[in-house]
């Protein structure tokens, strides 16, 4: 049995947990912290998993030395990159976006003992990651029951996030103004949790589900599947926040979505380094705020400067304004029905934007 296979049969076994005993009620509140906090540690949880699984695998492997070159260690990210989160991924749990080492407090040349100095931003969780491993290290016969415990919660979690969103009852009497004012409220409600910059991502994201299908100059695209929106511009393995693909499987446009930043020099020289890299045609930044007044001149030296020297096109501008432009375009039915789809199923959202969503549904007439 391979790492997946392990895997996957662990996770079979982790909607119910009441066999599992002998666990010090100590240990077993770090358990259910990391399966807590499992989608806003997605770093430190990967790696737990990868490492349980291994240990499962490997009893007698000290799961603490996580890389090869620590004398009896092994390659933890490797084995993360090709079977755990390809694996979570496909089972539908909060993953990473390539391997919880590229998180930089995680991969540090340095064992993960009790005192292990990695600056992980959560002191409990960090605490609770690492006892867990000491605790799995004087008793590997748990490493299932402890990743069961770790998973379970995870699946907890994961049914609490699920709010059904209305669909649409009356298609006929939807308008453009109507929807943009609705969206507008959904992005810009004072939620006081984490997740709504997710939104407009996913209103531009559902904006080019329906120009691939619908508008010809998409005709043979593709559209690359919706990321994390946590990742750091600065470490993400992709060009922007979506990605659309020629026939030939190229880049052609990347889009880059923030919700209440101004487009500063700092993003703009940030998407200099995504065109050297990724070569798209078009380079979309969109904002709900304004391009900083004071750095104008300079931004638009830099989209000049882009366009001899590498022919892409970089193209800034409101995400309201942009959406409001396309739905001209395309069916708006289709942009309410798949819009309240991907925020029903969004884990990175919280439950009230959902409910929110929900409201504004009714708030149009048609929910």
């Amino acid at each position: 049995m391979n790492h997946k296979e392990k895997l996957k049969n662990i996770y079979s076994l982790s909607f119910s947990i009441a066999d599992i005993k002998d666990i010090p009620q100590q240990y077993l509140e770090y358990i259910l912290l990391i399966g807590e906090q499992a989608y806003k540690q997605k770093g430190v949880y990967t790696v737990l998993v990868s490492l349980l699984t291994h240990k499962s695998l490997f009893p007698q492997q000290d799961i603490r030395k996580h890389q090869s070159s620590m004398p009896g260690g092994f390659s933890g990210r490797t084995i993360d990159t090709l079977y755990i989160t390809p694996t979570l991924k496909e089972l539908g749990l909060p993953s990473m976006a390539e391997s919880g080492w590229l998180t930089r407090s995680l991969e540090q040349p340095y064992p993960y003992n009790l005192d292990y100095q990695g600056k992980i931003s959560n002191k409990a969780v960090k605490k609770a990651f690492l006892n867990i491993i000491d605790y799995v290290e004087s008793r590997p016969e748990q490493a299932d029951n402890v990743l069961r415990l770790i998973l379970n919660k995870v699946i907890e979690v994961q049914a609490k996030n699920i709010v059904n969103v209305a669909q649409l009852v009356n298609p006929d009497t939807l308008n453009i103004l109507s929807i943009v004012s609705c969206l507008e409220e959904h992005f810009f409600t004072k939620y006081k949790v984490r997740g709504g910059s997710k939104l407009p991502v996913l209103a531009i994201y559902t904006t080019y589900k329906s120009l691939l299908a619908e508008v010809k100059r998409y005709e043979n695209c593709t559209l690359a599947p919706l990321g994390s929106h946590t990742s750091s511009d600065l470490t993400s393995r992709s060009s922007g926040d979506i990605e659309v693909f020629d026939e030939q499987g190229q880049i052609c446009e990347a889009i880059e979505v923030k919700l209440d930043r101004e487009i500063d020099l700092t993003i703009v020289r940030i998407a200099y380094e995504k065109i050297i890299r990724f070569n798209p045609k078009r380079y979309y930044i969109l904002s709900c705020k304004d391009i900083k007044a004071s750095e104008i001149n300079e931004i638009n030296n830099i989209i000049s400067q882009v366009r001899e020297e590498h022919g892409c096109q970089i193209i800034i501008n409101g995400v309201i304004p942009t959406i409001q432009y396309y739905l001209r375009l395309i069916s708006l039915e289709n942009f309410v029905t798949n819009y309240s789809n991907l925020v029903s199923v969004d884990t990175e959202l919280q439950p009230i934007h959902k409910i929110k969503w929900n409201e504004l549904i009714e708030k149009l007439g048609v929910g």
